[in-house]
């Protein structure tokens, strides 16, 4: 999922299609209303080729970040919201603790240590 999102393009392909549309709604590629946007003016405002803004259309739905569906000519393009909640929840999740930097670093790791050396000797 992230590989996917690691390619600039994509991630710009992405974000457009959340804002495009509301997740779990569909916006069709290849219409032209407010809430959807064709390949190739998705091409034209991330300035790459239709046919690669379709191959970055292609990879995000495998990595499973949007889903896609054919009809005819037409492909509608969505962002599912659980996918978009998972996404939410992995970065609101715990953060890692963070050391303190500078002095209050050092302090710390000497008193950590000066506990250790009691504990098990030098």
């Amino acid at each position: 999922m992230f590989k996917a999102l690691a390619n600039p393009h994509r991630l710009r392909l992405f974000r457009r299609l959340v804002s495009c549309c509301e997740p779990g709604t569909r916006c069709r590629a290849g219409a032209s209303t407010s809430a959807s946007a064709c390949v190739g003016a998705l091409g034209a405002e991330l300035d790459i080729a239709p046919s690669t803004v379709s191959h970055h259309i292609r990879v995000l739905h495998q990595a499973g970040l949007i889903q896609m569906e054919r009809r005819g000519q037409f492909v509608e393009c969505w962002v599912d919201p659980d996918t978009l909640a998972a996404l939410a929840g992995f970065f609101a999740g715990p953060a890692a603790p963070r050391r303190p930097r500078g002095r209050a670093g050092e302090v710390l790791a000497l008193q950590g240590k000066r506990k250790h050396e009691r504990t098990h000797g030098s």
